[in-house]
Formats: C-alpha cells, sequence, structure tokens
C-alpha cells in the first residue's frame, strides 16, 4: 500500500457510489451555508448601522411630521424605520376619520405589529436552512461511516486473509465522510446560534421603539393637537 493510495483525494475519487453522493451532499451544504452565514452577517449588521442612524435621527428632537415626510411613500424602509412609516401612515389615516383616541391607536399598534413581522421574517430569512445542516450534517456523515464500514466487512468475508490493506480503504472513506459531516455542522451551529441571537437583538430593540412611539402618539393624542412631535 502506498502512500498515494491512502491520500485522501485518491480515497474520494475511489470511494463507493453511495459514500460520494454523501460526501458530495455535505459539500453543497457546507458551501450554502458559508454563503448564508456571509450573507446573513452582512445583512444583519446593516440593519443594526440603520437602526442606530435612524434612532439617533428620530430621537433628535425633529418633528415627526417632518421626518415622516422625508421618508418617500414608494421608498419602503427596513427596521425601526419601515415601523414608524407604518405607524404614523396609519396614525394620518386614522386622524381625519376618529377623534377617538383608542381606535387610533390601536390601529397604529395594529400596522407597527404587522411591520414588525414583516420584519422578523426578513432579519430570520434563510436561519432555517443553517439549522438543517447544522442537525442534519452529522447523520449524513455517519450515514456514510455506517456504509464505508460495511463494505469492509464485505471485503473481509471475500478474503482469504483479514489484512490492514483490505479494510484500510473503506475505514478511511467513512471516517471521510464523518469529517466532512462535522466539517459541515459546527460552522452552521457556530453562526446560527451568534445569528439568532443578532437577530432577536434587533427584534427585541425594534419592538422598544414601537412601545416608546406608541407612548409619544399616545401623549400628543390627549392634548387632541394631533400633530405629534419628538418632545
Amino acid at each position: 500500500m502506498n502512500d498515494n493510495t491512502m491520500s485522501i483525494p485518491h480515497l474520494i475519487m475511489n470511494a463507493s457510489t453511495v459514500v460520494q453522493l454523501v460526501m458530495l451532499l455535505l459539500l453543497v451544504g457546507s458551501i450554502l451555508s458559508w454563503i448564508v452565514i456571509f450573507q446573513r452577517s452582512i445583512a444583519l449588521g446593516r440593519a443594526k448601522k440603520e437602526y442606530n442612524q435612524f434612532e439617533e435621527s428620530f430621537w433628535s428632537g425633529v418633528d415627526l411630521n417632518e421626518l415622516y415626510r422625508e421618508i418617500p411613500a414608494d421608498d419602503p424602509r427596513h427596521g425601526a424605520e419601515h415601523m414608524f412609516q407604518a405607524g404614523f401612515r396609519e396614525f394620518n389615516r386614522l386622524m381625519p376619520k376618529t377623534r377617538d383616541p383608542d381606535t387610533v391607536l390601536e390601529g397604529v399598534q395594529r400596522s407597527m405589529r404587522v411591520a414588525w413581522s414583516r420584519e422578523e421574517d426578513r432579519l430570520t430569512q434563510h436561519l432555517v436552512f443553517l439549522a438543517t445542516v447544522a442537525s442534519a450534517s452529522p447523520y449524513i456523515g455517519l450515514f456514510g461511516t455506517v456504509w464505508g464500514i460495511m463494505g469492509s466487512f464485505q471485503a473481509l468475508s471475500l478474503t482469504q486473509q483479514a489484512t490492514l490493506a483490505t479494510v484500510a480503504p473503506w475505514i478511511a472513506e467513512a471516517l471521510i465522510a464523518t469529517a466532512m459531516g462535522l466539517f459541515a455542522a459546527i460552522p452552521a451551529v457556530i453562526f446560527y446560534n451568534r445569528l439568532s441571537n443578532m437577530s432577536s437583538r434587533l427584534l427585541g430593540k425594534y419592538e422598544d421603539f414601537a412601545e416608546e412611539f406608541h407612548a409619544i402618539l399616545h401623549r400628543n393624542l390627549q392634548g387632541r393637537d394631533g400633530k405629534p412631535s419628538a418632545s
């Protein structure tokens, strides 16, 4: 048995069809998971930056009517700005129709709740795929391992004398399948937890903003001026 026959590329190229399919599936899952990791990391980082910028603008003392007018109606925003846009739009729609504060506030709260739900879908997009790769990859790799070990026993049954050279390739390809399963699963687990935590923290901030904005509208409606401001 020479070193070349036991090299990883040689073992992969000469593995059984089932184990090769397992390795291919794990490789594709790993590549796609890294694409999701980079894409979601960038998206969540951008969302955090946008939230900080809008929060600074919101609490700068600017008149909320002016802040709302600065947002183009045909340009839907994201994050807290999306919730502000949805809530204030509903506020402006209901104010001419009713002077009942509870009706107006219920409509604003409902609109912001819908906007929050859409933000949740946006922030957690593709995270389910990471969770699937994290949970399924070890078992897929284990299937390849079991298949390789079964092949080694079949090879032993066909020989008169058991030697290391007979079973080594089968055991080696089985272990490679196990390693590839862990290679796909470990980063997916780590980044799923990290990205889920980032999205949960952002959604919590959005929810806090909605409560604060709702409280501002409630105070202004009590004054019956119908022109809310950040003060």
